[in-house]
């Protein structure tokens, strides 16, 4: 599977933006797709992930950090994850990452870096102040 985000760049505080991330691969429908940030000098953290289907307990999560501000979803026809970015703080400013894994349905989880196998090469995102 590869992954190509898109849709980062600069924007005021307050601004919305909408970032994407493209999959290839012919089982894009069983994976849990997320998405993490890392800022200059910190850790890469996450900030979102979507499970495989409806109908799983918990099939959005999201950092405690942006609830309310950013919404993650898929269109699996075309294969994409979505992250909707509003109310953009300066301390968004990262790089953000894609990445995806086949969601045995077995884990609530999928909030954890380790527990993802593909990643993208990432999409800057610089909120000014």
């Amino acid at each position: 599977v590869q992954l190509a985000e898109s849709g980062g760049g600069l924007v005021p505080a307050g601004g919305s933006l909408r970032l994407s991330c493209v999959a290839s691969g012919r089982t894009f429908n069983n994976y849990a797709m997320g998405w993490f940030r890392q800022a200059p000098g910190k850790e890469r953290e996450f900030v979102a992930r979507i499970r495989r289907s409806g109908g799983i307990t918990a099939y959005t999560a999201y950092a405690d950090s942006v609830k309310g501000r950013f919404t993650i979803s898929r269109d699996n026809a075309k294969k994409t994850v979505y992250l909707q970015m509003n109310s953009l703080k300066a301390e968004d400013t990262a790089v953000y990452y894609c990445a995806a894994v086949p969601d045995s349905g077995s884990s609530n989880s999928y909030q954890l870096r380790w527990e993802y196998t593909y990643w993208g090469q990432g999409t800057q995102v610089t909120v000014s102040s």
